[in-house]
């Protein structure tokens, strides 16, 4: 674990490895151990994003030295870019401490990170503010981390309602048998193949006014992906505990609003299943109805993620009255293959909320590229025998899946975040990730929905 705190004169136990001393050089990141002294200069044009690299790759490097504490000295970036950078800061540190949960023994190595050179900000609701984001990072990973025989959709939803009642979110739990009732066809298309049973995880928290309508996350919550009878390669299956990405992230953002008390009416729903291979796993060819009445062919059951996703917008739509809806989802290895591993893939059937999330990821650091909707995509969507297929005709593997999402959208402003890519690396492509989920679009989204309570 790792805890941050501002500097002290009176903490007695610390020794300087080297004096402050004089004005920092503009962008200059001092890092001091005990024993060692790190001075980072972050160049000419730095922003929020190099200081929190800058500060990730200077506690990697005292913890390599087998250091227990640090001391930042931020003079540099405070004066630059105030309290942003110093938020940047304090969250690449945290980031870079992280380690996996384990179930074998070994040593608690806590850390802890000191921060100086704060004056003239108000330094502990920045941290407060930011280590609340930062945790919820860390929550998202964590859950996207954990084994699957310790995540099935049941144990999910028990996690999220524990974790979501302590801070004042209301959360609902709806079982098949009333996920049946309101005809989600296309939810349990997928959810039935498996013999743990699906969960709608249902989270609300409800700081702005009464009388606004919420924007509406819908995250991915396939807790292990088989492929079904379209089954994937030995290699494949390695990583498909990772497929709930987007149902953590969005319960880890909806915990944060609810800590930092964001006056701002947000509401999280999650498809819960699991995608295996049984007597009643969907094949290919056959033919499933969706909550909206839209009927769908399945052409390949690999293509799953859209279907729960689906009903889950429809259901955001219809029965929470969304204003706006996002979906989040580690959807296809399309969008991995065309933007690699540090950039999601956006569909939207909007300009200005879509140009919302963009500048919202401009603070952040996460990188995102829109995605075009040309007519023609929308035809290799098309099926013969049903009002949809759940795989394109002709390629353009992300940007059709993305368009099928939008059929469920409709008229409502949405947007379809394809984190394939970004949710998960085998090395740490930024200084402030680990190996294995990296809680890609948690930031984001947070700052989405900040920024919807500052516009009122």
């Amino acid at each position: 674990m790792v805890e941050v705190r501002l500097w002290n004169q009176e903490i007695a136990d610390w020794r300087f490895a080297m004096e402050r001393g004089g004005d920092c050089a503009p962008l200059t990141l001092r890092a001091v151990g005990q024993d060692h002294a790190l001075v980072v200069n972050l160049g000419e044009d730095a922003t929020a994003e190099t200081a929190r690299r800058a500060a990730a790759k200077a506690v990697r490097a005292v913890r390599e030295l087998g250091a227990q504490s640090l001391l930042l000295d931020v003079t540099g970036i405070k004066r630059a870019l105030g309290g942003e950078g110093l938020a940047a800061a304090a969250q690449g540190a945290e980031l870079a401490c992280y380690q996996q949960e384990s179930w074998k023994k070994q040593e608690d190595k806590p850390f802890t990170l000191y921060i100086a050179g704060t004056e003239g900000l108000d330094a502990e609701a920045v941290l407060r503010r930011t280590g609340v984001v930062t945790r919820a990072v860390l929550r998202a990973r964590d859950m996207t981390n954990r084994p699957v025989n310790m995540l099935t959709p049941a144990l999910m939803a028990k996690t999220i309602a524990k974790a979501a009642e302590k801070v004042g979110v209301e959360v609902e739990v709806l079982r098949k048998k009333q996920t049946r009732a309101l005809g989600m066809g296309a939810y349990h298309a997928v959810g039935d193949s498996a013999a743990h049973s699906p969960r709608l995880i249902v989270l609300r928290w409800k700081g702005g006014r009464e009388e606004d309508a919420p924007a509406v996350l819908v995250g991915k919550g396939v807790c292990f992906d088989t492929g079904g009878y379209n089954l994937k390669s030995g290699a494949g299956l390695k990583t498909m505990r990772s497929d709930m990405a987007g149902a953590a992230a969005v319960y880890a953002v909806v915990l944060a609003l609810a800590e930092n008390k964001v006056p701002v009416n947000v509401t999280a729903v999650i498809p819960a299943v699991e995608n295996r291979i049984s007597p009643e796993s969907m094949v290919p060819g056959d033919v499933v109805r969706s909550m909206s009445g839209k009927t769908i062919q399945i052409n390949n059951t690999d293509a799953e993620g859209r279907l729960i996703l689906a009903d889950a917008i429809t259901y955001a739509i219809e029965k929470e009255n969304a204003a706006r809806v996002v979906d989040i989802a580690t959807l296809t290895g399309a969008c991995a293959n065309t933007l690699g591993h540090l950039t999601a893939g956006l569909v939207s059937n909007n300009d200005a909320f879509c140009n919302d999330l963009l500048n919202a990821a401009a603070r952040t650091g996460e990188q995102y590229w829109r995605f075009p909707t040309f007519p023609e995509y929308h035809k290799m969507i098309e099926s013969p025998v049903a009002d949809l297929s759940n795989q394109s005709n002709d390629g353009c593997g992300a940007i059709t899946a993305g368009l099928f999402l939008g059929a469920f959208a409709e008229d409502v402003p949405w947007i379809h975040m394809d984190i394939a890519g970004t949710a998960w690396t085998d090395r740490a492509r930024r200084e402030y990730q680990t190996v294995g989920a990296t809680g890609a679009g948690v930031t984001t989204l947070y700052q989405l929905c900040a920024d919807l309570a500052d516009k009122g």
